[in-house]
């Protein structure tokens, strides 16, 4: 008698609803658990045979990949965008945990893999940078609205400078504002502060990472291109990644303006009269297809990689 069990998370913040079911597709136990370590091994200890265990991919998944994947022999991380049979039927948490297990025993569900732990601290460095770059930005931007508030021109980056400040904030009048930009001021060098902390710590688990070496030889891409790279990669599908598309975009820049066979082949753009503008779009449309090249196939940079064919 077949022992596999196919078993369909639906997993939340606060609670976890769990069908399991047998190979001849008949639900054999329901439970609605509390999101946590403790509970969910729990259950799981307790079932025998073959398990087979999906969940959709979100907040959750690496932590759950992760705890599950000693205990069980299979874990699917599925992607809901393509789980089109899930939109079907009632919404309920125990119909979705039993629709999941359905499609985990037809085969039907496309899975995200999440088991690299070898790239966990490259990923998690990589967001740590990424929001810290974020947040700089913010912080920078609300330092020029607040002097451009009180009429005061600050263009450029010399307003951000340490050895400037007491310099533009002499020129705020009211003493509570100054007082406010000095605490921004002081947000701004904490924050400086730890991405170069992330950064340097950034680069030295790149350095570990096969991948970033060879997208290092991509023209435009430096170490922290490369670095993010290698992260964002893994996760790139047509649902598009928001990161990904900002570092392509700005390597792209780089690159039309420094010498070599990226610049050369913007610059073939240009002579058939496309706008600058379009020029770098396309242009990074190549160098995101190139990198997928040098990274799945392990190959170095080729400049014929920029013909058509080899796009």
């Amino acid at each position: 008698m077949d022992s596999t069990k196919y078993i369909g998370m639906d997993v939340h913040k606060d609670a976890t609803a769990i069908a399991v079911m047998n190979s001849a597709g008949k639900v054999v136990m329901e439970s609605i658990l509390e999101t946590k370590a403790a509970t969910i091994l729990q259950f799981v200890r307790g079932l025998r045979g073959n398990l087979l265990v999906t969940f959709e991919e979100g907040t959750w998944a690496a932590w759950l990949y992760d705890l599950l994947k000693p205990y069980v022999t299979q874990v699917t991380v599925c992607n809901p965008r393509k789980n089109a049979l899930l939109k079907s039927g009632n919404k309920g948490d125990r119909i979705d945990a039993q629709k999941l297990a359905e499609l985990l025993r037809h085969g039907s569900l496309a899975s995200v893999y999440h088991g690299e732990k070898g790239f966990r601290t490259l990923k998690e460095l990589s967001r740590s940078y990424l929001t810290l770059s974020k947040d700089l930005t913010r912080v920078m931007n609300r330092l020029k609205a607040l002097y451009h508030s009180w009429g005061i021109a600050c263009s450029g980056t010399r307003v951000y400078a340490p050895r400037h400040r007491a310099e533009w904030l002499s020129k705020i009048s009211e003493a509570g504002v100054r007082r406010r930009a000095e605490f921004t001021y002081q947000q701004l060098d904490g924050l400086q502060g730890l991405r170069q902390a992330v950064r340097r710590d950034l680069l030295a688990e790149s350095r570990k990472q096969t991948a970033t070496k060879l997208l290092r030889q991509i023209p435009g891409i430096g170490p922290i291109r490369a670095a993010l790279k290698a992260v964002a990669l893994r996760g790139l599908n047509k649902n598009h990644n928001h990161d990904l598309k900002s570092i392509f975009k700005s390597t792209s820049v780089r690159a039309s303006s420094a010498a070599g066979p990226l610049r050369e082949f913007y610059e073939s753009l240009l002579a058939k009269g496309m706008k600058p503008s379009m020029a770098r779009l396309t242009l990074a449309r190549k160098i995101a297809a190139i990198t997928l090249i040098v990274w799945k196939k392990g190959v170095r940079f080729d400049g014929e990689q920029l013909k058509p064919q080899a796009a």
